[in-house]
């Protein structure tokens, strides 16, 4: 951290020369912290109204640990994805407040805020029960970021009357995320269906002509329905941001 930037933006507030909303602006620019193997954004707070979240996949525990012991120094609440059993035992010593969502193999350190009545909701939906793991890195980031969530799961069109049978309850959200593998044309359908905000997420369930994922993501890029759009196979967590700020709007 620049300390002789950060102290002169103190003293310019001290002797009213530069007023505290101005001070913060100034600060969103200031540099990342360096800890050798890991270059954190201790202020991306301050640019975009979330802390860094942490990308667990392929880093070590220590590693983790480590972040997240950093981070703590400038953030009260921490977020971990795709962080495995063995990650969370290491996270727990240093944050012994630490819960793990195995199913969605997230790593949340301090408390989840409690959303307000009228900031609306959520809707998070799958097309099978096999599409639950992705569901579940969306719904509890949108949560861990303040937002309401609303889970409605297994509606996909293999037994459409099960989506019918939840419409109701799929309209009165503010956001949707639709969350299905194979053919992926549940986000599709959704979208024909209502009038705010689709976000679909295509994922790696399915067999060998699913290509990982890939033919969902080519129908949902493809689907004929308005208003959708599209995130990477799997990404559930992009999808809760992107639902996060189109809420904050």
């Amino acid at each position: 951290m620049d300390v002789t930037y950060l102290s002169d933006i103190l003293k310019k507030v001290s002797d009213n020369s530069m007023d505290v909303d101005t001070a913060l602006e100034s600060l969103k620019h200031l540099p990342y912290e360096d800890i050798g193997y890991a270059n954190i954004d201790q202020h991306r707070n301050l640019r975009t109204g979330e802390a860094e979240v942490i990308f667990g996949q392929s880093k070590t525990p220590e590693q983790i640990a480590g972040i997240v012991t950093h981070m703590m120094h400038e953030n009260a609440r921490i977020l971990v994805t795709r962080a495995s059993e063995e990650a969370y035992e290491a996270v727990k010593e240093v944050a012994p407040e630490a819960v793990y969502e195995k199913l969605s193999k997230i790593i949340m350190v301090g408390k989840i805020p409690v959303p307000k009545e009228e900031k609306g909701t959520i809707a998070v939906v799958t097309a099978g029960t096999s599409d639950i793991p992705v569901a579940e890195e969306a719904a509890l980031t949108a949560e861990f970021f303040g937002d309401k969530v609303d889970r409605v799961y297994d509606v996909g069109v293999a037994g459409i009357h099960r989506l019918f049978g939840k419409i109701d309850q799929i309209r009165s959200a503010d956001v949707i995320i639709v969350i299905a593998g194979m053919e992926g044309a549940l986000a599709s359908v959704v979208g024909g269906l209502v009038e705010v905000p689709v976000i679909a997420v295509p994922t790696s369930v399915g067999y060998g002509a699913s290509f990982g994922g890939l033919a969902a993501l080519l129908s949902m890029l493809n689907s004929c329905a308005n208003g959708i759009g599209v995130v990477n196979i799997d990404n559930g967590y992009g999808a809760a941001c992107l639902a996060n700020k189109i809420m904050k709007r």
